[in-house]
């Protein structure tokens, strides 16, 4: 599926990097095929050196090299970066965004040039997981995308964790959920990590039984396919010590925050994309 197509990521941040490790490591596709351009000379050598994929300072020489092009650049210069190659990019290319808040409307806006390319955009919205092989991706499709560049995407992004088919309204509360996540259960762990301190262990031995508690818990949701509530009821004697952790985090609203957390994050990631949205239809009047 993807043994013959040229990759070119323009951005060689950290995500990007994870993809490109992941893509190596499945053996999906050869180093000679991916590319990355970047406006830092100094990673374009690390990358390059690390990887041995090819590299370039130019994004339209990666444009016109580029089956599936992966747009990894900030927000903040998507619309002059997409201005830059738009005249490239052909009904037979892939466009692939990593970019949080940058609407497939505004991509097309700038890539199908009054209409007259129908350039298949694909959106998505990874985690920092994906940096250990262990995200989730959400993908989200415009309305040029075959099922056969569908599946091309899925691929791309399982080499480096799970995928999830959304409609591009529900990416916002993605990135509220599994995009900002990552954020939640860090600060679970310190937190967690802390408290056995407290209780006068280790920190070393604290943040083992942690995290290997953490890492382990999620595996067993993974695998057991069982309802969360079923396993936190394995965990849970009568009178026992865990129904009085439990009876605390309840009292301390644990469920209701983490719910007011990915609510509001949800919230910013609109007003965000809408900030953005408006922006772009200004300088386009």
């Amino acid at each position: 599926m993807l043994k013959n197509k040229k990759i070119g990521f323009v951005g060689g941040g950290n995500m990007a990097e994870a993809m490109i490790k992941g893509l190596l490591s499945a053996a999906f596709i050869k180093a000679k095929n991916l590319m990355v351009s970047d406006v830092v000379a100094e990673r374009l050598e690390y990358l390059h050196r690390e990887y041995k994929i090819r590299v370039t300072a130019d994004n339209r020489e990666l444009a016109k090299a580029s089956d599936i092009l992966v747009l990894a650049v900030k927000p903040q210069v998507m619309e002059d970066v997409l201005s830059g190659i738009g005249d490239l990019v052909d009904e037979g290319k892939l466009v692939i965004s990593i970019a949080a808040g940058i609407h497939i409307q505004v991509i097309e806006d700038h890539l199908n040039l009054e209409g007259r390319k129908k350039v298949g955009v694909v959106r998505t919205m990874p985690n920092t997981p994906a940096l250990v092989q262990e995200g989730v991706t959400a993908l989200a499709v415009s309305a040029h995308v075959s099922k056969a560049d569908l599946k091309v995407a899925h691929r791309i992004f399982e080499a480096i964790g799970k995928t999830v088919d959304v409609e591009e309204s529900h990416l916002d509360a993605v990135t509220g959920l599994s995009g900002s996540g990552p954020a939640y259960i860090f600060m679970i762990i310190e937190a967690l990590s802390d408290a056995g301190v407290k209780m006068g262990l280790s920190r070393e031995v604290s943040n083992i039984l942690t995290i290997q508690t953490v890492l382990g818990s999620a595996r067993l949701a993974l695998d057991s396919g069982k309802h969360p509530g079923e396993l936190k009821d394995m965990v849970t004697s009568p009178g026992g010590t865990t129904i009085s952790g439990l009876h605390t985090l309840e009292a301390g609203g644990l469920r209701t925050t983490l719910m007011n957390a990915v609510e509001e994050a949800t919230k910013r990631s609109i007003w965000l994309g809408q900030n953005a949205k408006n922006e772009h239809t200004r300088k386009e009047k």
